[in-house]
């Protein structure tokens, strides 16, 4: 209740900016870089269960995005900013180690080292919209040729991940013996359509900090270089049993062009 009342706050925030009240609206193109920890200080993460088994890794995940910006401003140092920001990334990948074997008792995965009748992979979706709200400094005022700034603040992202395709269930194995009589394990493999994060999405609280410069061009225009950090974690629930916390956090860095209103 309390991030749906943060988040309708932000849109009224943004209304009253669309409304003329703003002093600058900005337009960038981003370069997202989803931050997507794993390995052991993230035991529990899909990300890591991801990456350990399929072929693919961190940087499959970064793409360009949109984003836009409403400034107002509070004093020539000072302002305050509420940012839309946009991220979605389909990946297909096929498991690492493993082959898929028709039998008759169902499709099973076996190490690669054997024959296989088809490669198990599936495609993820990844989704990650940040509503931030933000305070901007500008140290040495806003007439000047550059224009450098830093700013910190809070955000909703709201978020969701599908799967779909195959899926090893490595908590189910059996033991079978090859043509030569030796014992091997085999995993079943089911097909999947999970989604987490049904409708908008689910939301999750988070805070970013940044820095950037401004380069005015003309009376009114700016162009805009900026990165931001941020952090923030979601939720798992039943479409992922068994995961823990998901990192939807990110590093991006932005070209924008600013209009002075």
């Amino acid at each position: 209740m309390v991030k749906k009342k943060i988040l309708a706050a932000m849109i009224v925030f943004l209304t009253v900016a669309a409304l003329g009240y703003s002093n600058i609206v900005s337009f960038k193109v981003n370069y997202f870089i989803p931050r997507a920890q794993s390995g052991p200080g993230w035991p529990d993460s899909l990300w890591t269960s991801e990456f350990e088994n399929m072929n693919y890794t961190k940087s499959n995940f970064q793409d360009t995005s949109f984003g836009f910006a409403y400034e107002y401003l509070l004093t020539q140092e000072f302002s305050l900013v509420f940012g839309l920001d946009t991220f979605s990334k389909n990946k297909s990948g096929y498991y690492k180690n493993y082959v898929g074997i028709q039998l008759d008792s169902g499709n099973w995965a076996f190490p690669n080292a054997y024959q296989g009748d088809f490669a198990p992979m599936h495609r993820l979706n990844i989704s990650i919209t940040p509503a931030q709200l933000s305070i901007k400094i500008a140290p040495f005022g806003r007439r000047n040729k550059l224009i450098p700034y830093v700013g910190a603040g809070a955000g909703l992202y709201l978020w969701s991940i599908r799967m779909q395709g195959d899926i090893i269930d490595f908590s189910g194995g059996e033991d079978f013996a090859d043509l030569s009589g030796n014992n091997i394990t085999g995993y079943p493999i089911y097909q999947v359509d999970v989604l987490e994060g049904e409708n908008f999405g689910k939301i999750s609280f988070g805070y970013h900090v940044f820095g950037g410069l401004m380069i005015p061009v003309a009376n009114r225009l700016t162009i805009d270089f900026e990165f931001k950090y941020s952090n923030a974690k979601g939720k798992l629930t039943s479409s992922f049993h068994g995961f823990g916390p998901f990192d939807i956090g990110s590093y991006q860095f932005s070209l924008g062009i600013n209009y002075w209103l």
